[in-house]
Parts: structure tokens; sequence; C-alpha cells
């Protein structure tokens, strides 16, 4: 039965059917649940090959028995087999084929072990010296680092100690009784000095073993070759080898599923072994990876004779030898498990290897040489990326660590890993396609830039299906939203261009901008909101600056000045101070109608009407009427972070849950209070939580008409204490920025017609890209924007209408100056917005000397 990683992160975008639009559940025994994030149609295959091509589809894929399996070691390479093989890996893995950008370090090239084969593994006489030393290790991780690598595969023979007295010495002058406990100090060290990821062949281990390597490699391999005994005997590849025995490493394979490792493994073809062989060793994968789902990849390897060897004259697999392998492994995996043929060992023919199943090409090095296969150079990346296109697949580089691991960290890597892991993935689980990071980064990344480009870029037929139906307004499902947001290359460009035409249709060329003055009254917070580098508590103090809490002629002095100044709006936050209640959010009402009656009141965000109410004992409905009474014009849809539960939990779990946001902005939609809706992504969510929040946002408004925009606010991570803990991703890629922006435009069409794009999140830069892809917002000028320049933002603390102009000039559309409600600005206050003197006033109202009082009283 199919039970185990059932699910990808991938999808048929090049199927020829449309995606079935519902997520399947799944479950592994393990205990991991997981949506399947690809809405694809799941093929039925019988040995009528016929029945797993894209045009027969049922609910489920039905795995081949062992008996049906073996009964393909009969049947020869044809369309049939290589066009079910195709048509599973599409379902699974759409036009994604994966890489993962690596340096290679032979620790030791010594082993006990005299495969006939290899040309690794050396005796000491012909070494300069038994292992690499760790700075040598670390130099060339260091290297691969500045060469953008991920990757840190650690390849060693096979327990040199045993053999060679050279190394047991070597060993001991180095503090280690073992080479792998060497091995885990070495990976410790690229880990933390470099922030690679180790992936380490290590062999065969104990369990002692495997636990020990865990906290400092995010997954390990040992590469099965075979399952067959009858390659161990006198004449045969692996006699004298007592490592490869298969019941050797078929027992490290099942300790590390025990373990809860990622684990890749696979078979080498050619060295003597049957074809019935062959499926007898991916069946024994299969059994191990069904009990215990840790197998990432299969790799299938063909043999290369090599000079100086006992095979150096034995006949390699051909092509079409190859070619039924890898589509024999699919059609046994199915459609989720990872392929992985080494590019290297093939050169020439890798679009014939992609028809045949595979989404994987393996490790490849800008650096460092195949040690195991030093006559054949890695492919440029390229090349590669080219091969891969003339196979009309997009290749995308992924990390050591598959993306259905990177996302299942708890279950999948020790604590130690699980933030270097974080600090590489993007938001679907792979690495990361960019550098860029909200709040600082001044240029963009040169693939989006070529991208954004594109005149007329063709798109997959799923992603050109769910585009269509939401320019026609359609409401789009979970798994509809995060296919889009798993769009690449000519689909994010399709996908872009697709929202910034829906946006031109819906509200024109204009791009809209308020003049308005931030006014945050308090950092002073007893919530403990894990991304938060605003709010001042007790905490530890590089997570925080000063404490302040404005006096009441402060505010009313920021008011007059930001009227002065041009303003049409005061935007007023704060943290919840634990001496708050609701009558302080009345009272500053007061204070501003009384500074300037003429002034709009855009303020307190749910958590604060929520915390109003309760202090003041009030229904939520009555203390909104209160507020409405004394002022307030509209509210400010922050507080919401991303309305999905599972994230909140780990994200803000003191805060207002999903359920008690969204009844705060129903009630004041009811009353008549307007209000932004937002989302700050890129933390520890992922696309179905984006999914999920879209919809939130677009059935409420469906229901009260009450929001005026949506504003997505990219997490900024340099200063954030959830981030500095190695417990979330460095902020969404701008990739993923951009999509926020684009998606949003299609799936809250046509309830919500404006998409703001945030400065001091998205930068200069980032607001033309976003212009291109759907949004017509930019916002507010701020004048004291504070709150994600605590989080590292570089952006400044204003953008002024003369700025604004230009900017929205330079991308070929009219700036529009408006005021919170999207209606028109009087000329009396562009006049004095154009003509505004220099801010007087910045500073907070509390002495030093008060501050740590302050922060005393938040707990």
């Amino acid at each position: 039965m199919w039970t185990c990683r059932t699910t990808s992160v991938f999808s048929a975008r090049k199927s020829s059917q449309p995606a079935v639009s519902t997520a399947v559940t799944t479950y592994n025994p393990r205990g991991l649940f997981s949506a399947a994030y690809g809405k694809t149609p799941h093929s039925r295959f019988s040995l009528d090959m016929s029945a797993a091509t894209p045009n027969h589809t049922t609910e489920f894929f039905h795995p081949l028995s062992h008996s049906d399996a073996l009964a393909l070691a009969e049947r020869p390479l044809n369309n049939d087999l290589i066009n079910a093989a195709s048509a599973l890996r599409d379902q699974g893995f759409g036009d994604v084929v994966t890489y993962s950008r690596k340096v290679f370090i032979p620790l030791t090239k010594l082993c006990r072990d005299v495969c006939h084969y290899c040309t690794f593994a050396k005796t000491p006489r012909h070494l300069d010296s038994p292992f690499m030393t760790a700075d040598e290790a670390v130099a060339i991780a260091r290297q691969g680092a500045e060469m953008g690598c991920r990757e840190a595969l650690l390849t060693l023979g096979e327990k040199p100690e045993l053999r060679y007295r050279v190394a047991r010495e070597a060993l001991a002058e180095m503090g280690f009784a073992t080479t792998l406990e060497y091995v885990a100090h070495v990976a410790q060290r690229i880990v933390s000095e470099t922030g690679l990821l180790p992936h380490i062949n290590a062999g065969n281990m104990d369990p002692s073993e495997i636990t020990m390597l865990r906290p400092v490699s995010a997954s390990m391999g040992i590469m099965l070759e075979s399952a067959s005994e009858r390659l161990c005997e006198k004449g045969m590849p692996h006699y004298g080898s007592p490592d490869k025995a298969p019941a050797e490493r078929l027992a490290t394979l099942r300790r590390a599923g025990e373990a809860g490792v990622p684990f890749t493994s696979g078979i080498l073809i050619g060295i003597g072994e049957t074809r019935r062989e062959r499926i007898e060793s991916l069946l024994a994968l299969r059994d191990l990876h069904n009990q215990y789902g840790h197998l990432q990849e299969v790799i299938v390897q063909n043999f290369r004779a090599k000079p100086d060897t006992q095979m150096a004259d034995a006949p390699e697999p051909d092509l079409d030898d190859l070619l039924w392998t890898l589509a024999v492994t699919r059609l046994i995996f199915g459609p989720t498990m990872s392929i992985q043929v080494p590019p290297n060992l093939s050169p020439g023919v890798l679009p014939k290897l992609v028809a045949a199943g595979i989404n994987d090409w393996g490790g490849v090095s800008p650096l460092t040489p195949d040690h195991v296969n030093p006559e054949a150079p890695w492919p440029h990346l390229d090349h590669l990326a080219q091969a891969t296109r003339d196979a009309a697949k997009h290749l995308q580089e992924r990390l050591t660590l598959y993306p259905d691991y990177a996302l299942a960290p708890e279950h999948w890597l020790d604590s130690a890993m699980r933030g270097p892991v974080l600090r590489h993935r993007d938001g679907q689980g792979l690495a990361r396609g960019d550098d860029w990071c909200a709040g600082t980064s001044l240029d963009l990344p040169k693939d989006a830039r070529h991208l954004l480009s594109l005149s007329a870029p063709s798109a997959s037929p799923t992603i050109e299906a769910i585009v269509q139906r939401a320019r026609r307004g359609q409401r789009l499902d979970e798994a509809d939203i995060a296919e889009l947001f798993r769009a690449r290359g000519d689909d994010f460009a399709y996908l872009c261009q697709q929202a910034d035409a829906l946006r031109r249709e819906t509200v024109g060329d204009a791009v809209s901008y308020v003049v308005n003055r931030n006014i945050n009254y308090s950092n002073i917070c007893y919530f403990k909101c894990g991304f938060c580098a605003f709010s001042k508590g007790q905490g530890h103090a590089d997570l925080r600056g000063p404490a302040y809490d404005l006096a009441d002629e402060d505010i009313a002095f920021r008011v007059g000045e930001a009227w002065q100044r041009g303003a049409t709006e005061v935007c007023l936050q704060g943290g919840i101070h634990p001496r708050y209640s609701g009558q302080k959010y009345l009272d500053v009402l007061d204070l501003i109608t009384a500074a300037e009656p003429q002034i709009h009141i855009h303020a307190f965000s749910p958590l604060e009407v929520w915390q109003g109410a309760e202090t003041l004992n009030l229904p939520l409905e009555d203390f909104l009427r209160q507020l409405k009474a004394k002022g307030l014009a509209t509210l400010p849809g922050t507080a919401a972070e991303v309305l999905d539960d599972e994230v909140r939990a780990t994200l803000c779990p003191d805060k207002l849950n999903t359920e008690q946001w969204l009844t705060v902005m129903r009630t004041a939609h009811k009353v008549g209070l307007r209000s932004t809706a937002t989302i700050m992504y890129g933390h520890v969510d992922g696309y179905q939580h984006w999914a999920r929040h879209l919809l939130r946002i677009r059935d409420l408004q469906e229901e009260t008409g009450g929001f005026t925009e949506f504003v997505p606010l990219p997490f900024v991570a340099a200063e954030a204490p959830i981030y500095r803990k190695g417990q979330a991703r460095k902020g969404p890629t701008f990739r993923e920025a951009v999509l926020m922006h684009a998606v949003a435009r299609l799936v809250l069409h046509p309830l919500i017609p404006n998409i703001q794009a945030s400065w001091v999140k998205m930068g200069p830069a980032g607001i033309r890209a976003c212009l291109a892809a759907g949004a017509n917002d930019l916002g507010g000028s701020l004048m004291n924007e504070s709150i994600t320049r605590a989080a590292g933002a570089e952006y400044g603390q204003e953008f002024s209408p003369a700025r604004f102009d230009a900017l929205i000039e330079e991308c070929g559309r009219q700036p529009q100056q408006r005021t919170t409600l999207y209606g028109p600005v009087s000329e009396e206050r562009k006049r004095a917005a154009y003509a505004a003197a220099p801010i007087v006033d910045t500073t907070s109202s509390v002495p030093p000397q008060k501050q740590e009082n302050l922060i005393a009283s938040s707990v």
C-alpha cells in the first residue's frame, strides 16, 4: 500500500489535463500529516502502460506490487515505458527539476573496502596525509559559501581505522577514536563557521553514530548499490568489501529511518547485476521508505569504467539501459519520490534522462570536482539550465534537505540544525533564490529583473487556467492559491503581467498615496510576539532599544505638526502597555480632535481594540461605537500577521487568534468603521498559510465590504528576536514578495481593488517591481516610521510627496494623492504637503532614567 510521503511541494504544471482543485491529506507512519501541495491527477498504473499516461487519471496512485514490479524486468525499453514514467514525474514535480549547489569535501580517501570499480579509495602510500585537516575542510566550505553553495558533501572511505594503523594514529593525534567522531567535529565547524549544510556520506553506521551525526548534518546518505549478495562473491565487484554486504547497508538505512534522519540512497547499475536484481534492490528501498518515510531521493548511478581498477575493461551500461532503469525506478516509486541521476556521467543526453522520469540532478559544484568520478567534470550551471530547458523543464536549486523534509523540521531535523536550514530555505522548502532581504536590500536580484522584463511569457496550462479563473472574479481555493505562489521562471513572469493587466483594467494607471504621520505612542508591550523588534519589555538588552511612553502634549504636538506639513491622516498604534485600558484609547482620540479637528484618525489595531474592550468590560461593538463617537474614522488592519492559528501558535501565541481578529474587523465594519487588511509574511509560514489568509480576507470582504486595501508586509528579519534566535526565515525571497502583491491582486479581485506596496519594506527598487505586478498604491508618507526601522529596515522614516511623484512617474504611471478612504485631496492640503518644513521633533519624551521603570512595569 502506498502510505509514505505521498505529497510533494511540486505539482503537475505541464500535464495535459487540468489540475484537480482539491488538496489531499496524507499520512505517513511516523505521524506526519501534510496537505498535498500539488493539485494533480494521480494515475492508476498497471502493466498496461497506457493506464499511466496523463489521459488516464483516477483519484489515487496505486503502486506496483512486488510481483508486478519484478515483471518489468522482462519488458523492453519503449515509448510506453518512458511516457508512463514521465507522466508520473510530471504529476509529482511538474516542470521543476532540482539540483543542489555544493562543495565536495573528501575527508579521507582511506577505506577498508576494495570495491573493484573504485578510484576514490587510496592506500596510505598514495596519500600525503591520512585525513584532510579540519581547517582545510572549513576553507573549502567557506570558499563554496562565497560562490553561493549551500551544501557541504562530506565523503570518506569506510572505517579506515579498522584496516590502517596510520589512520588510527592520525585520529588519536587529533583526539578522536573513530573516523566518524572526526566527521562530526568537522561538520560542526562547517555549520558554525560557514553556514553550509553538511550532507554526510559516512557509510554503515550503528545507532549511536547516527545519533552523533544528526545534530551536525541536514541529511545523510548511503548508496545501497545493490541488494544482491551475489555481487559479494569471489570474482564479483564487492568481494573483499565487508561494508558492501546488502544486509549491513539495509540495516543502516533502517536505523536512519528509526532515528528520523532524512536519507539518500540508490543503486549503481552496470556492475554485473541483472535487471531483476536492480528491481529487487529498488523494492528493498521502497519497503524501508514505506515504513519510515525517510528516503529523500533514489539515485540511479551508471557505472563508469576507470583505469587502474579491476573493472577497467568492464562494459559500461549503454544509454538505453540507463533510460530503462530510470523509467522503472519512477514506476516503482511513483509520482512523489525524487529520482536523481548524476548529470556529469551522461553528458550530451540530459534531456533524454528527464524524459525517462527523473526530477533531480543531485549535487553540482562550481568549485570542487567529483572526487568519486574525477574523469567526469560537473556541467556548468548555465549548461545544466539550458539542458533542462531543452527538456521543457525549469532548473531550480534545492537544499541538501529536500522540501518535504525542510518543511517539517520538528520531525526531521535536530534542533541544532533547524536554524541553519531556515536561513537557507524559501517558503516552499527549496533554496532561497536570491539574497534579497526586505527592508535592507537596495538592488533587485538579476533573475527577477530579467523575468519582470519579459514580453508575453508563456505559462504552463495549470497556472494559466488558475489565473484566468481569478481574472473572471471566481473564488480560488487554497490549493489553487498555493500553486500560484510556487510560480517560477516564465510562470512567475506571466502571473505578474496578468496581475498588472488586471490592475490596469480595474483601477487604471494612477498610483495613489496618502500624506500621513505615524504616531507610535508607546513601545512598551506585555505581549511577546517573536517577530517584533519594536515593543520593549524585560528581555535581552540587544533585542530592544530605549522604552518610551509619549506624553499627551507630545501626541498633540505631533498631530499639529502633521497637519502643518500637509497630512490628511494620523495613524496611531502602539504596544499594549500594562497600564493602558480602553480609556487610554478614548483619551487619545480626545487629544487628537482637540489638537486638529479636521485630521482623519486611522488608529488602533484589532489587538488594541480587543484589549481595550476587555479592560473596560465592554462588549466589542459597544467599545467600537465609543471609539467612533470620539472621532475614530478607520482602523489599520495590522496584528493580522498570518491569519492561521498554526502559524500564530509559534509567531505570536499570546496574541489574538485568527477568529478574534476577524471578529474585531467584522464588528468594526458593522458599526461603520472601514479598515485596511494586511499580511506579515516570510517567517515561519508557508504557501498554504498565505492562501488561507487571503481567502479569509476575501470571504470577510464579501460579507462586509469594509476593507479599503490589502497591504503585504514582508517580514524584516534583521533585528527580529525570532530570527536572531534561529527560529524563523530571514523574510520572503524577492520572488515571494513580488508574488504576494500579484497573487493578492488576482485572489481578491474584484472585491478589494487596491493593493498597496510598502516602501518601508520593499524599498524604491522593490516598489517599482510591485507596480509592475498588480500594485496601485504606495501607502503613506509616514513622517515618523519606527516599527520597521526597529526591525532593521534602512529605507528611512519618511517618503515625501515629491519622492513619491518622481518614483511613480519613473514607472510611467500617474501619481495621485488620496485620502485614507481613497477620496480626492484638497489643493490646500497638497500645497502644504509639498511645502512641508523639516520635522521638529521625532524623539521620545521619556527621560533615560525612567526607561527601566517603564520596562519593569511591562511584566
